[in-house]
Parts: structure tokens; C-alpha cells; sequence
């Protein structure tokens, strides 16, 4: 703890951002982040508090109270050690993470958190600007070898962990560049991808090696699933050549809503929509690019991904963007004494949001209308929760102008065709089937495969998906050599 007194004397300072006007003509990051000083001052907020409720509301598990007095005390290269312990990727939680472990600050009982989230994105730019971050080879081959399929960050944490204590690692993503939904589903705005390749040489000068283009399995039968692979490799060949594999791939199967009008043109799922402009971001040429300009926008979903489609919309230059959310509208501010430490339900308002969105709650959507086999309007009603259901409020019908309808609903599980090319066992929503825990951690019913990050356990968070890849690293070390020292 920094200063004692700390959380009485300073207040919560956020990050800044770029003004709109400014910002929505291009794709780059625009948070502003901490200086030195505002880092140092917001880290003397963490208080002495006696149980630390960050560490476990942060799924990594982060030392969160010692990178803060480090901070405090102007010992970056060491905050950064700290940080890396438990975190492969600050950079990515930094910039992207909702930051469960502000919820769980004890300072959030009755007052403002910790900006945790703030000062580890300060950590980690200041130490990838001082040279801090370099790569770490193992000082000796096991001689085993270990194919880990998806590159997002279950995949990339899982891949770093093992080739750190000497395991050859080949990592399978069957796009055209590293960093799977982080690449593809993560608006530049968001995360620069710049991010992404720099993590990606140091993966690499610790021996990592990287095959893009490359699809395990067959050609999945959903032709709207992202995906640029050139060739494929079988599940079989792969349990030949690879003395362990881990699944570490997407829940890509976006949720559909299947309507009167569904089959109309100009109605996408946002994972259609999001990887084209970060493919042109990227300096690609895409014919036929699906794109908001001039056009009435309905994005129906009201999570991140729906977040998303906003800011990529108003970026587009539509001429207005309507976002739509089943669920009734959560208070402003949540009950603290209710859901303290846990992450509670309150009203979210993302920068997106902010630079031009009208958001309507309650809304379920019936039906969509078109002239000439494209959309033209679709028809709403409000609904209620009676009887643990939403019902239909009587006489609340309306109907909406839209020209490009993108549905972001959430992901249903990973494409099917992976699992089903090693036969592993299926869970009631369809995910990998694998526990966390005890001997058999990580592990499939199919000999030597192994399971981890959204593949395993559904649609989540970034930081969940670190977890899970270190995890099942360690849980892969112990399967090959007998005892792991990689941290659990």
C-alpha cells in the first residue's frame, strides 16, 4: 500500500479519450491513457484493505495490491514482473478487459474503484516503450511436441507457456493472420493489431512456431463462419505428428433470429461485418465490403459486439445507427450491498455509444421487410418478464426503417467441425467437454487432446480465455512430463 490515507484524499481519474468529431474519421485507437503521475496518484487509492477481493475478481488472478505500491513507488520494471506473472498479455486486458476486478475492489463498496484497468494499461506501455518486455527461450528442449489449434488468446497464453519450458510448439489458425477473434472480432479502434505482432515476434523468438491458412478438419458446412484458410490439415495427422494437442478456438456460431424476413439481403451477422473492415484496416482489398454509408443501421444486440458494430457504423458514416436490447434497461447505478464483490447489473454506456446511438430496450423483433429482396424496415414489439419469460406488451408494435440489420446476439458455441474431427465429447451447449480441475484438468475424452479458453467453456472474456491457456498449459506440462512448474 502506497499512502494510507490514499483513498480518502484522491479521487478516481479516468482515462481520456479523443474528442468524437475527431475520432470517428479514422481506425485508431483513441484512449488516452495515464501519465507517470496520474498513474502513480491513482495507485495510492488502493487501500489496506486486509483481503484483497481484486485478486480473485480478476479471473488471472492478478497481484493487483503489489503492482499498485510498486506503481506508487516509481518501480515500473518491477510492476511489470508482477504484472507478467500472472499475465501473459496486459496489453490486450488493458485495452479490452471490463474489468471485473474494479467490481470487486473493496474501495467499491461505497465509493469510486481503484482505476486497476488504467494503471495496468500504464504498466505495460511503459514497459514495452522501455525495452522491458523481451523474449525468454527455454534453456533446454524436452523434445516434446505440442500443436495448439487457434491463436486468440487462450491459444497464444497456452503457446507461450509451453514453449517457455521447452515443449516445440506449433500454433493453427486457419486465417490469414495471428490473433483469432482478437484480430478479426476487435475493432481497430479498440485494440491497434499492432499489439497483436509484437506479442506475436516475441512468441516467436521463444520458438514458437506459426501456421496461418490452415483449417483442422473439414471446410465447415456454415459458409458465414470468418474464415481465409488456404489449406487443411486432419485431426488424425495432427495426433501422428504432436505428442499433445490443445483446442483453443473461438465460439464462433453467432445466434441467429430466425423471423418472417430472415432471408433478405442486407441482414448479417456481426462477425460478417466487424473482419472485412479490420481485413482493409489491414491494408486488404475486400469487393464487395458490407458498409453503413448512408444507411439506416439496426444492430440488435446490446453486448460488446453490438458495441462494436455501433462505433464500425458510425465510422462508415451512417446515416443512423438504432441499437436494440431484449432485456429491460438496468439501473444507472447498481445496489452496491447487493452484488459487491461480484460484477453487478447496471447500465453500461460504451464510447461507442457515445459517438451516436439510440438505444432502445425492451425490444424483441418480429419480423423484417424489404422491396426487391432487400431489407427495408422490420417490425418490434416491447416486451416484459412475467413468469421467469419475456412476454409481448399488447399494442407496443413499431416498426423501424433499416437498410443493413446486424444481428449480435452472441456466440452459441465453436464451429462444430473442429470438435467433430477428433470425435471429443460434447457438453449440453455444445462446447468442448473438459473439467478444470483435479488430474484430469483440461482433458477430453479423446487421448491426448485437450481443451481450453472459449472452445471449452462458451463466449466470454479475453481475460478468461488467458486463464484458461496458462491453465492448460500446466495441465499439458504435467501430462508429458510427469510434475509442472509453470504456475496454475
Amino acid at each position: 500500500m502506497g499512502k494510507i490515507t490514499g483513498f480518502m484524499e484522491f479521487a478516481r481519474v479516468e482515462e481520456g479519450y479523443a474528442p468524437v468529431p475527431e475520432r470517428v474519421k479514422n481506425y485508431k485507437e483513441f484512449v488516452i491513457g495515464l501519465d507517470d503521475q496520474q498513474a502513480k496518484t491513482q495507485s495510492a487509492r488502493c487501500m489496506d484493505c486486509g483481503t484483497p477481493f481484486c485478486n480473485s475478481g480478476c479471473p488471472v488472478n492478478n497481484i493487483i495490491p503489489d503492482f499498485n505500491d510498486l506503481v506508487f513507488h516509481e518501480d515500473w520494471k518491477a510492476a511489470i514482473e508482477v504484472l507478467h506473472s500472472t499475465n501473459n498479455f496486459p496489453e490486450f486486458t488493458g485495452r479490452i478487459c471490463p474489468a471485473p476486478c474494479e467490481a470487486a475492489c473493496t474501495l467499491n463498496v461505497n465509493d469510486d474503484a481503484v482505476g486497476i484497468k488504467s494503471i495496468e494499461h500504464a504498466i505495460i506501455d511503459r514497459a514495452w516503450t522501455e525495452g522491458w518486455v523481451k523474449a525468454q527461450p527455454p534453456a533446454q528442449q524436452t523434445g516434446k511436441k505440442v500443436a495448439v489449434i487457434g491463436s486468440g488468446p487462450a491459444g497464444l497464453a497456452a503457446a507461450q507457456q509451453l514453449a517457455r519450458v521447452g515443449h516445440a510448439v506449433t500454433v493453427f489458425e486457419k486465417n490469414d493472420r495471428v490473433g483469432g477473434l482478437l484480430r478479426y472480432g476487435i475493432p481497430d479502434f479498440k485494440m491497434d493489431k499492432g499489439h497483436i505482432d509484437r506479442r506475436m515476434a516475441q512468441l516467436q523468438a521463444e520458438g514458437v512456431i506459426v501456421r496461418t491458412g490452415v483449417l483442422v478438419g473439414d471446410w465447415p458446412k456454415d459458409s458465414k463462419v470468418t474464415n481465409w484458410a488456404k489449406q487443411t490439415v486432419s485431426a488424425a495427422q495432427l495426433q501422428q505428428d504432436f505428442d499433445a494437442v490443445l483446442l483453443a478456438g473461438g465460439s464462433e456460431q453467432s445466434r441467429d433470429l430466425p423471423v418472417p424476413g430472415r432471408d433478405l439481403d442486407g441482414i448479417h451477422f456481426a462477425m460478417e461485418f466487424l473482419p472485412q473492415q479490420n481485413k482493409v484496416n489491414a491494408g486488404d482489398k475486400f469487393p464487395g465490403q458490407l458498409r453503413a454509408d448512408g444507411k439506416h443501421v439496426i444492430v440488435i444486440g446490446g453486448g460488446d459486439t453490438g458495441s462494436d458494430c455501433v462505433g464500425t457504423s458510425n465510422r462508415h458514416g451512417a446515416a443512423s445507427v438504432t441499437q436494440f436490447e431484449v432485456m429491460p434497461q438496468p439501473p444507472e447505478v447498481e445496489d452496491r450491498p447487493l452484488t459487491w464483490p461480484y460484477w453487478p447489473l447496471k447500465l453500461r454506456t460504451s464510447s461507442s455509444h457515445e459517438e451516436g446511438c439510440v438505444r432502445e430496450f425492451a425490444v424483441s423483433t418480429k419480423s423484417f421487410a424489404g422491396e426487391k429482396g432487400k431489407v427495408k424496415s422490420l417490425t418490434t414489439v416491447q416486451v416484459e418478464a412475467k413468469g421467469g419469460k419475456l412476454v409481448e406488451v399488447a399494442g407496443t408494435e413499431k416498426t423501424y426503417q433499416a437498410d443493413l440489420v446486424l444481428l449480435a446476439m452472441g456466440f452459441v458455441h465453436p464451429v462444430a467441425s473442429v470438435l467433430d474431427a477428433f470425435g471429443v465429447a460434447k457438453d449440453t451447449r455444445s462446447n468442448a467437454k473438459a473439467s478444470t480441475e483435479g488430474a484430469g484438468a483440461y482433458v477430453t475424452n479423446v487421448a491426448k487432446v485437450f481443451a481450453a479458453g472459449d472452445m471449452r467453456r462458451g463466449q466470454s472474456l479475453v481475460v478468461w480465455a488467458i486463464r484458461e491457456g496458462r491453465q492448460a498449459a500446466r495441465a499439458i506440462d504435467e501430462f508429458l512430463m510427469g510434475s509442472s512448474e509453470l504456475p496454475r
